[in-house]
């Protein structure tokens, strides 16, 4: 019986990788890449004139006058100005000024390959030969054909024949090859739904996360991300040319963004699976959405809160949740005081927070990692009066889980080679 509806991302590889089909997916992306250019370039000449950024819709309009625009399907075209636009609100609502607008899309004098977006009149899809037509825009179509007959493979562990509809298709470069991304809506049975238990998570930016069922606690350090972020930062510094960003000043950033990426991906898998195994029916997680505006708190502190990517991991961790059944509460952060609370006793002062990982409580005596306090607290919001383990042991020494570079993969301390 289906009774969950949810939004799926199928990845799959080409098999037909001839070099037909390789030069048009090729031609397709740089047009991407110049339409993102032209618009950007408007952008800026509009924002050097009135001071103002031109809404997406405005300029859209603008931009279907221009002949790049017809080199894709006028979906395709419209997806990219949509992405331009939000990465310019993005920007703007960080209210940073170290942070930098979205720049154009080049690679020394060429332009790079862009993920291209097929909507619903931009492809055809038929699942049971693997075979998809993906559109091309009226400037590249010739005498041959109209479209690019793509041939895939998908791993064992998905099936695009049971899928309830395809949305979009995403070509995509991924600096080696051509993959296509099938952004699906796949049905869940209510049988896959999981248990009654509740789990309580907190995000921070030293420990990722940090993860409560009541009888185990979970945490999740973020050592591989500080890594990278120094890593490819002073990469960044180090090549800045006198006149902006050089290409592997680009070539870092898009590198780190990536990595980030992936690193949150497979966190929050990780995150739902331990819960999913545990019977976990609801989980509760911390949602800090005032903390930067709340105060400042100095020039380095505020660089890595605006480096910290909660929402992006609390989006993931909602999505994944939802496709294994699991009901996924924010709970705002502030408004309880999760950090200075005792969840044992409720009692609430500054001081019990003894050290940056360390909480002692000056009226039970409890004594707990802060972060795995935190996330117990954010669990009785959906369960007021657990009845679960509260012990020192439990609370003060979490189960540690490691991101290992090697692998791409989250696991066991123990299990995570040096």
């Amino acid at each position: 019986m289906v009774d969950l509806v949810t939004t799926r991302t199928i990845t799959a590889t080409l098999t037909n990788d001839r070099e037909g089909v390789v030069c048009d997916l090729d031609s397709l992306a740089r047009s991407g890449s110049k339409i993102w250019n032209v618009a950007r370039w408007t952008i800026s000449r509009i924002w050097d004139e009135t001071g103002e950024i031109p809404a997406e819709g405005p300029l859209k309009s603008y931009m279907k006058n221009q002949a790049c625009w017809k080199d894709l399907n006028a979906q395709s075209s419209q997806a990219i100005v949509e992405e331009l636009a939000g990465a310019f609100q993005s920007w703007f609502e960080q209210d940073d000024p170290d942070a930098n607008p979205p720049g154009y899309r080049k690679d020394g004098d060429e332009r790079p390959r862009s993920t291209v977006t097929f909507k619903e009149d931009g492809f055809k899809l038929d699942p049971n030969h693997q075979q998809v037509r993906l559109s091309k825009g009226k400037n590249l179509k010739d005498r041959w054909a109209d479209f690019i007959l793509c041939e895939y493979e998908i791993g064992p562990d998905a099936d695009l024949t049971d899928v309830e509809e395809v949305q979009q298709i995403r070509a995509v470069w991924n600096e080696q090859q051509w993959e296509l991304h099938f952004v699906c809506k796949v049905a869940i049975d209510a049988a896959d739904r999981s248990g009654e238990k509740t789990a309580g998570v907190d995000l921070g930016i030293c420990n990722t996360a940090a993860v409560s069922v009541g009888e185990e606690t979970l945490l999740y350090p973020g050592n591989a991300l500080k890594e990278d972020a120094h890593y490819f930062r002073q990469v960044e510094y180090d090549t800045e040319g006198e006149n902006g960003s050089s290409n592997h000043a680009e070539w870092a950033r898009d590198k780190k963004s990536r990595r980030q990426d992936h690193f949150l991906h497979a966190l929050s898998k990780n995150i739902v699976e331990q819960c999913a195994d545990r019977a976990v029916g609801t989980i509760a997680v911390g949602h800090p959405k005032n903390i930067r505006g709340d105060e400042d708190w100095g020039r380095h502190g505020n660089k890595r809160l605006h480096d910290w990517a909660f929402e992006t991991l609390l989006s993931h961790i909602e999505y994944k949740a939802e496709e294994r059944g699991i009901d996924v509460e924010r709970v705002d952060e502030y408004e309880l005081a999760t950090s200075i609370t005792c969840c044992e006793c409720g009692m609430k002062a500054d001081s019990n927070r003894v050290e940056r990982g360390l909480y002692v409580c000056e009226e039970c005596g409890l004594v707990a990692n802060s972060d795995c306090n935190a996330a117990e607290n954010m669990r009785t919001t959906v369960t007021p009066s657990p009845s679960e383990d509260r012990s020192n042991g439990c609370l003060a020494q979490p189960s540690v889980r490691l991101f290992d570079k090697q692998t791409g993969k989250v696991a066991p301390q123990e299990q995570v080679r040096p």
